[in-house]
């Protein structure tokens, strides 16, 4: 079969399309044939070396397809089984090998593609405004990145849970989506003082969360934006980490929190995954969750996928298609 292999950490170019021998699955595996695969931050990181991983890998952490086979002991899937999963490593291929009980079975209503679109970050996005802290109606929020993956699904979430949502941006045009995704306010990034805008919102207080999946270049205007005993989030570094933090600032910020979380600790057992990922797929087959896929790629244009992803300019979800 074929697959994306990196053999040392660096710029795109390191993955590297090979065929390789078709792996049978062990116990508690399944061996999944790849339909869709979804292209996430993380895979950039893991394979530029920013996050550290053993080598050589086969990159992607999030697929979606149909069951080929099943390992001894195996009795949460079948063969035959449509399933999608997120955070096992090993997706950029035409099969994969992932543990049984992390696949969640597709309802009919879901195709593969919008799966492998919505999965990882629709979970993502779940736990961030279902579980970290409690919101209320009315709450201000801020999402950065909001039109991102990540972004413009938790905008949704938000949103809809009746929040006041102030998303940031990079352009003009990705504010205009992320309006339309149920922002109040799309603020570009370096136009306008976060906080000031912030501030105009609700009662004038500043924002209930932060959710800041870029870091370093964010950190400071993240914290500044929080109100009295409001809890800054920080998932992800897209810009680089923040750098040393002296915890004593959070106090005069307003006895604020700080937390950097992450979906394998909200998805802990089989039961919570498969209640989360239930939620997510429930809100994709009604209509209230709107799935944007920005662009397809075949497998073997992975590095012009992470250079898509890099350079800014998506809106939405970018996918590998192994069929082409």
């Amino acid at each position: 079969m074929r697959a994306i292999r990196v053999h040392e950490q660096g710029e795109p170019e390191v993955m590297v399309l090979e065929e390789i021998e078709r792996p049978t699955p062990g116990e508690g595996q399944a061996l999944v044939g790849l339909e869709a695969i979804g292209v996430n931050m993380i895979d950039v990181q893991q394979r530029s070396g920013a996050y550290p991983i053993g080598l050589p890998f086969t990159p992607g952490t999030e697929g979606a397809g149909r069951v080929l086979e099943v390992g001894p002991g195996v009795r949460d899937v079948a063969t035959g089984d449509r399933v999608a999963w997120a955070m096992v490593v090993g997706s950029y291929a035409e099969a994969a090998l992932v543990p049984a009980d992390r696949l969640v079975p597709l309802p009919v209503s879901i195709e593969a593609e919008t799966a492998a679109a919505v999965l990882l970050q629709g979970m993502t996005a779940h736990f961030l405004v279902d579980s970290i802290a409690p919101l209320r109606e009315g709450d201000v929020v801020v999402v950065h990145a909001a039109a991102g993956g990540v972004g413009l699904l938790l905008t949704q979430m938000a949103a809809a849970r009746g929040l006041i949502v102030v998303g940031t941006v990079s352009t003009e045009e990705k504010a205009e989506a992320v309006l339309a995704a149920g922002a109040t306010e799309a603020v570009v990034r370096g136009s306008r003082e976060l906080a000031d805008v912030v501030r105009a919102q609700g009662e004038g207080l500043g924002a209930r969360i932060v959710f800041d999946s870029i870091g370093a270049d964010t950190f400071e205007a993240s914290l500044t934006s929080l109100a009295r005993r409001g809890t800054l989030v920080v998932f992800g570094q897209s810009s680089g980490p923040v750098p040393p933090f002296d915890l004593r600032r959070l106090q005069p910020a307003g006895s604020v929190f700080l937390t950097r979380p992450g979906l394998a600790d909200y998805t802990v057992t089989r039961a919570e995954l498969l209640a989360r990922a239930e939620a997510v797929l429930a809100m994709v087959s009604d209509g209230s969750l709107d799935v944007r896929v920005h662009e397809r790629f075949p497998l073997e244009r992975a590095s012009d996928a992470h250079r898509a992803l890099r350079g800014g300019g998506t809106s939405g979800k970018l996918l590998l298609v192994p069929a082409g």
